[in-house]
């Protein structure tokens, strides 16, 4: 079994909210038989920090957290790391990705 990344964006303001709205898309999208390649394979997160950014940015932020196998999300059995958005309406958002088992 490998691992491949994932990048999901969530808008809300509640990352606990915002992380079960996504792993539940994902478990109806791909099922419950794991391997999936998606969040679904992750049961929980860590916010790396609290510094809302653009997409663009986060994105960008989460490839070099990746790339340095950083220890916090290093793991596609651990938890998905979290970035905080801005967006370009009142609303925040939240950016969830790292590895998971394919």
């Amino acid at each position: 079994m490998g691992a491949i990344t994932f990048f999901e964006i969530v808008i809300g303001d509640d990352v606990d909210k915002a992380f079960n709205q996504i792993r539940d898309e994902a478990l109806r999208e791909h099922g419950h038989g794991g391997c999936s390649g998606s969040i679904a394979e992750k049961d929980d997160y860590v916010v790396i920090d609290d510094v809302r950014r653009s997409q663009a940015h986060a994105i960008s932020q989460a490839v070099e957290l990746i790339s340095a196998n950083d220890p916090r999300i290093e793991d596609k059995w651990g938890p998905a790391g979290a970035l905080p958005l801005t967006t370009r309406t009142a609303q925040n958002a939240w950016l969830f990705f790292g590895w998971a088992n394919d």
